[in-house]
């Protein structure tokens, strides 16, 4: 399976997609899926991830897309950033049998 170069943070479809298409404020926004106007707000600006609370919230609020399909989306950008960032080499240890 390939992967997507620089997948977005999926708290910028929120932002660019799904708020607007709705008419709603980020303040509106956090009110109707029940959290705090500040968490809402990192998330949409790539500041938090999505958690598997807001994820099933986002599932029931807009009647889809999966709180699964949020996951996968955080969990691809998360994982392509970490590819990003350097690493040490890892240690390579044998077993004796």
């Amino acid at each position: 399976m390939t992967r997507m170069h620089n997948p977005p943070h999926p708290g910028e479809t929120l932002r660019e997609d799904v708020l607007p298409a709705l008419g709603l404020t980020v303040t509106q926004a956090a009110q109707e899926l029940g959290i705090n106007r500040v968490t809402l707000s990192r998330v949409l600006n790539g500041k938090a991830a999505i958690s598997v609370d807001l994820a099933l919230r986002l599932e029931a609020w807009l009647d889809g897309p999966s709180a699964e399909s949020w996951l996968k989306g955080q969990l691809a950008y998360d994982l392509w950033q970490a590819e990003q960032r350097p690493r040490p080499s890892p240690v390579i240890r044998h077993v004796a049998a």
